[in-house]
């Protein structure tokens, strides 16, 4: 089942990248008590992920806190060695990375796809949401091969 506008997160550990390696963070715990702007690529250095979904975020990111957004934060299916390096080669530290190597928070939220046809295996669906409290206000899922909806620019009007 795919989450929905007012589930909770579900609990499942993802790794943040950090200056001082990877640090592993419990859902329940990372998003309590603020509203963060989230997105999922299918994978860190793709195309249209490095073009143009992180860039979005970069560009839009004062926007988005000036619109009541505590945090905004990246994730994917791979490693937080990864994401740690797409951010600091395209990102910014307005952008928090949080790695999902093993799949379990997209597939928790319902939201995988099977990349095998481009040798990636299991990976997340290009989406974005809202999230209060761990709670989800606003999601975004976008139909396979497009990037509408997902972006911070569509974000900043649902705020």
């Amino acid at each position: 089942m795919t989450i929905s506008v007012g589930d909770k997160l579900p609990d499942v550990t993802l790794v943040k990248a950090t200056a001082e390696g990877p640090q592993a963070v419990k859902a329940s715990e990372y998003f309590a008590g603020k509203k963060v702007a989230l997105f999922s690529v299918p994978g860190a250095f793709t195309p249209t992920c490095s073009a143009k979904h992180l860039p979005g975020f970069v560009e839009k990111a004062a926007d988005l806190k000036a619109k009541g957004v505590d945090e905004i934060v990246g994730t994917a299916v791979n490693d937080a060695f990864v994401m740690g390096a797409w951010n600091k080669a395209a990102g910014s530290d307005d952008i928090t990375m949080l790695a999902d190597g093993n799949a379990e928070f997209v597939e928790a939220l319902g939201l995988t796809m099977d990349g095998s046809g481009f040798g990636m295996g299991k990976r997340g669906q290009r989406f974005s949401m809202v999230i209060n409290d761990g709670v989800v206000e606003q999601i975004n899922v976008e139909e396979p091969g497009d990037f509408k909806v997902s972006s911070a620019e569509h974000m900043l009007g649902q705020l």
